[in-house]
């Protein structure tokens, strides 16, 4: 057995030194960027959510098990991993043995012949090549050279993948030859339990030949697969758990990232700001976390199958955009980690001054203004991969720093800047709303009235669009009826910055939200509900960010609680089928679900049917990620894509709770309607215009 030792300890000596050096180098590529504070500091201080969060989605596949089939084949591939590094240290603990004592009948200390052990390894080993062969038959069933772009494989590398499951295969017959030879030799430590291993044990030959070979064919395809492992996308082995622990909690969407130079937030008042740093242009502004997302990723394509852009024919694949920018970054990486590039020929200067985004860049530009910020992609991803956050940076870039973004797009910034909303209307028109209604609703005077509870957000879109009128009138009835006491700031509130952020323009977001956070502090403003999932989400998630704390619900929180303690009471039957559209910013980017779903169970007559996508799989409307102010010229337009998915349950009325959801489900399906293919009747309206009807009809 010495000679099996020698083999197997300069093989494993040989491997880990190629590994190693590879894995040196995917550090120092890392950290050529600005670095990232936060990150490291939010997981000191929050260690218990971080502990949480290892427990929750690596060790327990959380969300690669909201696909089951292959959530449940990945799971126990994974699981495999850890538990067949007992059967490596039998394997090492073997070799070493045998050349010393002659008898490689080594045991782990304590339970190295324990049954249960036995039988653990061997289940887990066929659990793992059942696996495999339910990630073969996904893998040919979804084939690009079949499905197309329809395939969440496409753009993948793919020999990769088929490499790599054949380099697992062979490491599970490889351990079952060696265990099962080591039983057939009366060196296996189990008695019982290891059932595969001691059934060939049964019908293997006799012998140490056998037994020497397959043991350092098992350890070499273990350590070449190591080797495969640090070079390939399935990196994410190592890598997967470090992105976990540093990405944003709960998740990457909510708040969009501050904006920061050299790892600091930045301050636009700050005169040795130099203005050619801001977002993100060239490879190199890239972050060691964003690395991570380039390491982390698997290639699975579940953010592709996803995504509204890739999948009304645009070009955006959140995917590609992540690999597009690994391929990249590992092209120019020597030049990049290099303390000097005074070496380099033309060519190569060219390639590392090579901008992200542009016409022959990284990313072209239709791939970054086609996303939506609908989180369908953050959500889905298994390992935490944050893209929204990486279109936003390439997007502040081009906005702030190139000035480079949709014309249409420019014309909303104008009118914010100008007129504090996107259509450019006067603000004096934010409270003409008010005279519509037959009760009076009192304007904040400098401070907030000593009765009042909510400040009531109207926001742009709800004070000055005929639609989402409609909604603001609804709510305020609502609250009138229910006793709750509200105001508004009327031309006093502004836009509170959303569109401009998303679109990348930071500074002009800081400019509108330190304005509304100073009138809102002014007026003593504690409580506010808003009916906009936007103004929702920067108000709660984004306004702190910059100091402005506030308690913020979105009406259909504080509408379903009102209804629950028996403040409004719907009673007038509405005897219709109604399919209810979740807002991105209101669903998957704050999680709120089934506030809108209760409201409308508690309205007699109402027949609800879901969507096939709903939820947190929920399909984006187009408007978000400042789309509501751009052009849709390429592809199926978003929001036809899904009238298409709800006409196909049939429905009397179609349900939203955002104003801009309103506008674009309401324009399709105007255009449907012209066209002859939904009915006269079909119309969109908010939850709280359902629950206005049936209340008031009881009064």
């Amino acid at each position: 057995m010495l000679w099996v030792a020698i083999v197997g300890l300069v093989m494993t000596v040989l491997a880990v030194a190629v590994a190693g050096r590879r894995a040196l180098f995917l550090y120092r590529l890392a950290t050529v960027g600005p670095p990232a504070p936060e990150r490291l500091e939010y997981a000191r201080t929050h260690a218990a959510d971080e502990v949480k969060a290892q427990l929750v989605e690596v060790f327990g596949q959380k969300k690669l098990l909201k696909w089951t089939p292959s959530g449940t084949a990945h799971f126990f591939v994974m699981w495999a991993f850890f538990i067949l590094l007992t059967v490596y240290v039998e394997a090492y603990g073997a070799i070493i043995q045998g050349a010393i004592t002659g008898t490689p009948d080594f045991h782990i200390p304590l339970i190295g012949t324990w049954g249960v052990l036995g039988f653990l390894q061997d289940f887990i080993a066929v659990a793992c090549l059942l696996g495999l062969v339910a990630f073969a038959v996904i893998r040919i069933r979804n084939s690009p050279k079949t499905l197309g772009r329809e395939s969440r494989f496409s753009g993948s590398h793919l020999g990769g993948a088929w490499l790599v499951l054949f380099m697992i295969f062979n490491i599970i017959w490889t351990l079952f030859l060696a265990r099962g030879a080591a039983a057939a030799n009366g060196n296996f430590p189990y008695s019982s339990g290891a059932f595969v291993s001691l059934a060939l044990g049964n019908v293997l030959p006799q012998g140490p030949v056998l037994e020497e070979i397959a043991l350092l064919l098992h350890i070499g395809f273990m350590l070449v697969f190591l080797v495969i492992v640090v070079n390939s996308k399935h990196l994410h082995i190592f890598t997967a758990p470090l992105n976990v622990l540093f990405s944003r909690r709960p998740d990457g969407m909510g708040a969009a990232p501050e904006m920061r130079v050299d790892g600091k937030v930045v301050d636009f008042e700050d005169e040795d700001l130099d203005p050619e740093r801001l977002g993100r242009g060239k490879i190199a502004d890239t972050t060691w976390k964003g690395f991570l997302d380039f390491y982390s990723c698997t290639e699975c394509g579940r953010c592709q199958s996803q995504c509204p852009a890739w999948n009304t024919d645009k070009p955006l694949s959140p995917k590609m955009l992540i690999l597009d920018q690994r391929d990249h970054a590992f092209k120019v990486a020597p030049y990049l980690m290099a303390a000097s590039s005074e070496h380099a020929d033309a060519d190569v200067l060219a390639l590392l001054e090579k901008p992200l985004v542009g016409e022959e860049g990284v990313i072209h530009p239709d791939v970054l203004w086609s996303c939506t910020n609908c989180g369908a992609c953050v959500e889905q991803c298994p390992v935490d991969i944050e893209h929204i956050d990486h279109i936003l940076d390439m997007r502040r870039y081009q906005v702030m720093v190139e000035s480079s973004f949709p014309s249409e797009a420019g014309v909303m910034v104008k009118n914010l800047e100008n007129k504090g909303n996107p259509w450019g209307v006067s603000e004096m028109k934010r409270a003409d709303w008010i005279e519509e209604l037959d009760f009076e609703v009192e304007l904040v005077d400098e401070k907030m009235p000593e009765d009042a509870e909510y400040l009531f957000w109207v926001g742009c879109a709800g004070a000055l669009e005929d639609r989402a009128k409609k909604t603001t009138k609804a709510v305020a009835e609502l609250l009138h009826i229910a006793g709750v006491k509200f105001a508004v700031l009327g031309p006093m509130e502004a836009c509170t910055g959303d569109p401009a952020r998303r679109l990348g323009m930071e500074y002009l977001f800081n400019m509108l939200a330190q304005q509304n956070i100073e009138t809102l502090d002014e007026a003593g403003v504690k409580k506010i509900v808003a009916t906009c999932p936007h103004c929702f989400n920067t108000l709660a998630n984004e306004y702190p960010q910059l100091g402005g704390t506030y308690e913020v619900v979105h009406h259909t929180q504080l509408l379903a609680k009102l209804v629950d303690e028996g403040l409004l009471t719907p009673i007038t039957p509405i005897e219709e089928k109604i399919t209810y559209h979740d807002p991105c910013f209101l669903g998957r980017h704050n999680k709120v679900y089934s506030q809108p779903r209760d409201i409308m169970a508690k309205v007699p007559g109402v027949q609800t049917q879901e969507m096939h996508r709903h939820k947190d799989r929920g399909f984006c409307c187009g408007a978000g990620g400042a789309r509501m102010w751009m052009e849709e010229r390429i592809g199926k337009r978003i929001n036809t894509e899904r009238v298409d998915e709800a006409l196909t349950t049939n429905p009397d009325t179609v349900s939203t709770a955002c104003p801009f959801c309103m506008v674009m489900l309401g324009d399709a399906i105007n255009e449907k309607k012209n066209n002859g293919e939904a009915k006269e009747s079909l119309e969109v309206v908010d939850v709280a215009q359902l629950l206005i009807k049936s209340v008031k009809g009881a009064s």
